[in-house]
């Protein structure tokens, strides 16, 4: 007898799985919230320099703001005040005949700036001036959050195999809403930085551990549901978003918003159950049979559990190497999980830098950053509505390879249409959004289902860290524009492709039982 057959006996799809779930998607409320979070707080508004102290000395006399605008700072292709410079002393002719001002002296901002609150009433821009000359620091800060995101996939991966997912899932609960309310209250720059990687560092077991928590409970023929139904946490609230940034538009507030949700789900932990797979391959058997018990009970089918102690189920349940200790060189050990965490490498990098690639390249949808980010979060809906109804018809191995490689055709053919088919260029990229937010999802229940259970966060963990580094070179990828135009939208069409042919020469695993151990694996035939 295997974990899953006795998972079918106390059923593997029935109230204590559900109220798992729904446990579950209390922390996973906060991910799209901090994850797109940098959309809002390091908005840049319109602003100029202020020259509110060159009216010291009167020298303004009874002029208007916008009159002292137009004496005191040049005015850029658009009509606007330029953001970044000012003349070096205000020049009165220009209200008689402002046509020639190519000539005239200009300096940097010497004062600080004017910032348009009408939209934001603080961003991190505003905050500590990140703007001109330093408007870099200002995207470098979601470079660092997701940089801690990185290095917390390795470690919560590695912590959840070791000494189990319950645990290791509160620790980073506790480390997201310390940090994250200590990054919403930093008033140094610097602070902030550091406070914020460390936010992304605790943030990661949230994110790896909650979806894998739910798996080891359920079904083999109810995991795709599963897999599937914990998505839509992220693109309820991804649309969500732009409605709780538009009445809170401060980012210190904003940010105190995002981690709110870490409240409730640390009162709700009590409620968690360890997963029992972990439990009986680590050796626990008491506390494996305590929580197989209760969801026996939960589910109304407590009459097989009663014949079940816990001293028997080493007997009941096939087991190897059970009081083995695995780290991540077991990833590399053996060939085929070798072979596996090479093929998954890749097909993680490639999915993940596509999927920002195309966010970057999607023609705008308009002026209005709230409403771009809703249509972002619903375009997600028909992505996964599409591939609830393929998963378990299709597999999930031609799925992942199908969407990937569409996402590249998309990100392609774009490279081929004016730029004043503004409607096509968006339709395009739309469809393009929308395949490689349904290959994001797809992957992250595959490779659950690759990776055997004692090495399943370990496996989930390396992923996500071979995803982060997708994510901090795609903006690298970018920057290849300057080279030639095209180039960028060719490199990630490429990636595109090698992570479709990648996920074409994983093993399927629609309909199989979850690998258990290192042996199951290596035995599989692809």
């Amino acid at each position: 007898m295997k974990f899953v057959d006795i998972l079918e006996e106390v059923n593997g799809f029935g109230r204590f799985q559900l109220r798992m779930i729904f446990l579950m998607v209390i922390p996973r409320l906060t991910l799209p919230f901090h994850f797109l979070l940098n959309n809002f707080i390091v908005a840049v508004p319109s602003h100029h320099c202020d020259i509110s102290s060159l009216d010291d000395g009167g020298v303004f006399g009874n002029l208007s703001q916008a009159e002292r605008l137009i004496v005191s700072i040049p005015v850029q292709e658009d009509g606007t005040p330029d953001s970044c410079q000012m003349f070096v002393k205000p020049q009165f002719h220009l209200l008689l005949n402002s046509s020639n001002i190519t000539d005239l002296p200009t300096v940097s901002c010497q004062n600080g700036w004017t910032y348009d609150n009408t939209t934001f009433k603080s961003t991190l821009a505003t905050e500590w001036d990140l703007v001109c000359d330093k408007k870099r620091l200002n995207r470098a800060t979601a470079t660092i959050f997701f940089t801690g995101v990185m290095f917390g996939a390795a470690v919560f991966g590695y912590l959840s195999d070791r000494f189990g997912r319950k645990s290791t899932i509160l620790v980073s609960y506790i480390l997201t809403t310390i940090f994250g309310f200590a990054s919403a209250f930093s008033y140094h720059l610097a602070t902030f930085a550091v406070m914020r990687f460390l936010t992304g560092f605790g943030i990661s077991g949230v994110n790896i551990i909650a979806m894998v928590l739910c798996l080891e409970w359920v079904d083999v023929k109810h995991r795709t549901a599963v897999g599937i139904l914990l998505t839509l946490d992220w693109t309820v609230c991804a649309t969500l978003l732009p409605a709780v940034a538009y009445f809170v538009n401060d980012w210190r507030y904003l940010t105190v918003a995002a981690t709110t949700p870490l409240f409730l789900a640390m009162f709700s932990w009590w409620w968690v159950p360890e997963s029992a797979r972990w439990l009986i391959n680590d050796g626990q058997m008491d506390r494996a049979h305590f929580y197989l018990h209760k969801c026996a009970k939960v589910n109304h089918r407590e009459q097989f559990m009663a014949d079940l102690n816990p001293e028997l189920l080493p007997k009941e349940i096939q087991l190897e190497n059970e009081n083995r200790k695995y780290s991540y060189l077991d990833l590399v050990k053996t060939p085929r999980m070798r072979t596996l965490t090479l093929l998954t490498g890749i097909l993680w990098f490639g999915v993940s830098c596509t999927y920002y690639g195309i966010s970057l390249n999607v023609a705008d949808f308009g002026a209005n950053i709230y409403l771009t980010q809703f249509i972002y979060g619903a375009i997600e809906i028909p992505a996964k509505t599409f591939i609830f109804f393929t998963l378990n018809k299709v597999g999930r191995r031609l799925n992942e390879a199908g969407t990937v490689i569409l996402t590249g055709l998309c990100i392609f053919c774009n490279m081929f249409i004016p730029q004043d088919m503004m409607l096509v260029r968006t339709a395009v990229g739309s469809l393009g959004k929308m395949f490689s937010e349904a290959s994001f999802v797809i992957v992250v229940l595959y490779t659950s289902e690759l990776y055997p259970t004692v090495m399943r966060q370990s496996g989930l963990g390396y992923c996500s860290f071979m995803a982060l580094i997708g994510v901090s070179v795609s903006p690298l990828i970018m920057v290849l524009e300057e080279v030639w135009l095209p180039l960028p939208s060719l490199a990630f069409s490429l990636l595109a492709f090698a992570a479709g042919l990648s996920a074409c020469s994983l093993s399927e695993t629609q309909n199989a039982c979850l690998p258990e151990t290192i042996e199951d694996v290596e035995q599989t035939r692809g």
